[in-house]
């Protein structure tokens, strides 16, 4: 396989995605009367969906077919300027900002479909045959959610998430075309491992908000300190399997990265976010528990999944392996469960955890 090398300008696009992705994560941070409410969780949900798509599009775009060109260049920039249109209306209060949203959301979404159009006119064979697919489909899901606009209340976002849900099914009811013009897997998991990245960043804001938001005592400088070997155990196990034990040259559509990796980057954020509420103690115990453990189980359980896949087979994880890792953090949750323990304890566990999951796949 080609070793396709991430560019400069793919890495300045992420860039302008940490705000996108930094204010979804903050959603979760409003907490009224001790209660993190599933409307605010499942608003959370919705607003980065459309944000993983869409970075998820234009990746998987460069990843067939982009050069370093003037053209992809020019498509790129543009494309930049509608990250910032959505960005800066993403907040709680979705209704007021859901014009601005909707144009930054489908103004991404139209440019990459445009480029498949182009590649289209460029390309022969089984590339010619993925970019006309892809393109001419994707214009289904991007109509579909432009006519939100004609619809008040909820019925405007269920015909939004309906069109964003077509698009991102999309692949998957053609797959038997894209297997036929596979991924760039060292290319694939590059990006996603730097978006990965970014979204580690988060976990590290967390632990200034936590030293920042009181005196420097014997507890905040241990929670912080826990944290920090929570959040390099989780860049230990995740870049360690990356590096050293998966096979780059396995020729798929990339799903399994593609897919799995949404739930991989909806954990982190909530880990984010479950540290500064588990410090601060803003939620009620039992559902501080439910968003931490929640938040664990869905990353073990991701890239569990994601590494299996592509892993060489000798480093495969045995189901002894993981039924003793599943046990230990059902154990810890068990018992914080039936005894109500200090949110230092409760860190410690987590860590613990991380770091045993980290020492034995990495």
């Amino acid at each position: 396989m080609i070793i396709k090398k991430v560019t400069w300008l793919e890495l300045f696009y992420d860039l302008l995605f940490v705000a996108a992705v930094s204010k979804a994560s903050h959603v979760l941070l409003h907490v009224e009367d001790e209660t993190l409410s599933l409307e605010t969780l499942g608003k959370f949900v919705l607003i980065f969906i459309p944000i993983w798509w869409a970075w998820v599009g234009q990746t998987l775009f460069v990843n067939r077919y982009g050069q370093d060109t003037v053209t992809h260049r020019i498509f790129l920039i543009i494309q930049l300027f509608f990250v910032l249109i959505m960005t800066a209306s993403l907040s709680v209060d979705f209704d007021a900002n859901y014009l601005p949203f909707l144009i930054g959301y489908l103004g991404l979404r139209i440019m990459t479909a445009v480029q498949y159009h182009y590649s289209h006119a460029r390309e022969t064979g089984h590339l010619r045959s993925t970019a006309r697919y892809l393109g001419s489909r994707f214009w289904i899901g991007l109509t579909l959610s432009a006519c939100s606009l004609f619809f008040d209340s909820w019925l405007r976002y269920a015909v939004l998430y309906a069109g964003i849900v077509l698009d991102v099914l999309l692949p998957l009811t053609g797959r038997r075309i894209l297997v036929k013009t596979p991924a760039n897997t060292h290319h694939l998991l590059e990006r996603f491992s730097l978006f990965t990245l970014i979204l580690l960043g988060e976990s590290v804001v967390s632990i200034l908000a936590v030293l920042q938001s009181s005196t420097w005592t014997g507890q905040s400088v241990g929670f912080a300190a826990l944290t920090f070997v929570l959040i390099i155990a989780v860049w230990w196990q995740y870049y360690d399997n990356l590096e050293k034990k998966v096979d780059m040259h396995i020729h798929t559509a990339g799903q399994t990265i593609i897919y799995g990796h949404l739930f991989i980057y909806l954990s982190l954020c909530m880990l984010a976010a479950s540290i500064q509420l588990l410090f601060l103690n803003t939620l009620h115990y039992d559902l501080m528990l439910n968003l931490l453990f929640g938040s664990a189980l869905l990353y073990f359980a991701s890239t569990t999944l994601v590494f299996h896949v592509y892993r060489q087979k000798q480093h495969r994880l045995g189901m002894k392996t993981l039924v003793l890792l599943t046990a230990i953090l059902a154990c810890f949750y068990g018992v914080d469960l039936m005894i109500q323990v200090p949110n230092v304890i409760i860190m410690g566990e987590m860590a613990l955890f991380f770091a045993l999951y980290a020492r034995i796949t990495a």
